[in-house]
């Protein structure tokens, strides 16, 4: 792997840890009111459209990186109208 992928898995892993932290403290408090619906639809998406575009031109770090944001999200998403 060339340093550049290197790069791009990096980025990626370090954008999608840093939804595990409100994945875990939503799924313990049940608490969700002050996630904004509008944004999470938004940005799930997003990340969607990203993940598309990572398949189309076959971008290893885009589509890893983006497939588990997207279940990440997904999931704030899923609690947020769970516990609404």
């Amino acid at each position: 792997m060339d340093y550049i992928a290197s790069i791009g898995f990096m980025a990626g892993a370090l954008a999608t840890v840093s939804f595990l932290p409100q994945v875990i403290h939503t799924w313990k408090t049940k608490k969700t009111n002050d996630i904004s619906l509008g944004m999470y639809l938004l940005f799930c998406s997003g990340v969607l459209m990203w993940l598309v575009y990572g398949f189309l031109i076959q971008d290893k770090p885009v589509i890893a990186a983006n497939s588990i944001t997207l279940i990440l999200a997904l999931t704030i998403l899923f609690l947020k109208l769970r516990y609404s």
